[in-house]
């Protein structure tokens, strides 16, 4: 970014008015980027005339604009995860007649960009775009599991990292190391009830050819329908998928 610092700052600035959901002030901007308010100005009057941002006058503040939408929307047709998943993910759902998703690690959340859902099935709070913290989720589970200890630590470095829901959930990182060898030790993740309420789920990490986790699958289920034999058949189908798509993105067959 040392060559090109005005297009990193602008991207900064784009970046921050998309995590805040609604639109902002330019003072709040300058302030939270640490940037002058003249340069603030300046970054906004070009993304303006470019559409990237909306001004909104009467607010004073600013908001994303239709350029930006349409270049996420130009992201969703062209993602090649997306993309190379959804015939996987259908198959999915056709073997289990259960719900199934797809997400990724972004920091210490996971993203979902993918749910198929069964026909007569409940419906999820796990539809594409929610984020929901890593350590309470069978995907974000399975992903964390695969990844290099180190990044674990630099993700997780103390308790106040963590996030608990209703009192369930690692409440320490050696918890959280433990869960993580077991979910290694098993070759996946479950979850049973913390997002939602009788809902349960099971996941396995999709590894690329560097055996970095780089997506999840899981399926969700109401437990009073699934019984331990009925279980370790979503785990056996859970395990195709992410293996069917991790060979998608390249990974040999082991």
């Amino acid at each position: 970014m040392a060559n090109a610092p005005a297009a990193g700052q602008a991207l900064d600035v784009l970046g921050l008015i998309a995590r805040r959901g609604e639109p902002v002030p330019a003072a709040a901007i300058a302030r939270d980027l640490g940037l002058p308010r003249s340069t603030v100005y300046h970054l906004l009057t070009v993304l303006v005339e470019r559409g990237y941002v909306r001004h909104l006058p009467e607010a004073r503040r600013y908001g994303l604009g239709l350029a930006a939408y349409e270049l996420g929307s130009a992201y969703q047709r062209q993602a090649p995860l997306e993309r190379l998943a959804r015939g996987v993910m259908d198959h999915l759902v056709d073997a289990t007649g259960h719900n199934a998703h797809l997400a990724v690690l972004h920091g210490r959340d996971v993203l979902y960009v993918i749910e198929q859902r069964a026909t007569g099935r409940p419906l999820l709070v796990t539809d594409v775009g929610v984020r929901l913290p890593a350590v309470l989720t069978a995907s974000g589970l399975a992903m964390l599991a695969a990844l290099p200890p180190a990044q674990v630590r630099a993700l997780f470095p103390d308790r106040t990292a963590l996030v608990q829901r209703d009192g369930r959930g690692p409440a320490s990182t050696t918890r959280l190391r433990a869960e993580l060898q077991a979910v290694r030790q098993r070759g996946h993740a479950v979850e049973d009830g913390l997002v939602t309420p009788g809902i349960g789920s099971v996941a396995v990490a999709v590894l690329d050819h560097n055996d970095y986790p780089v997506a999840g699958v899981a399926v969700s289920y109401p437990q009073v329908d699934v019984d331990a034999v009925a279980a370790a058949a979503l785990v056996r189908a859970v395990t195709q998928a992410a293996g069917a798509l991790g060979r998608r993105l390249g990974r040999s067959a082991r």
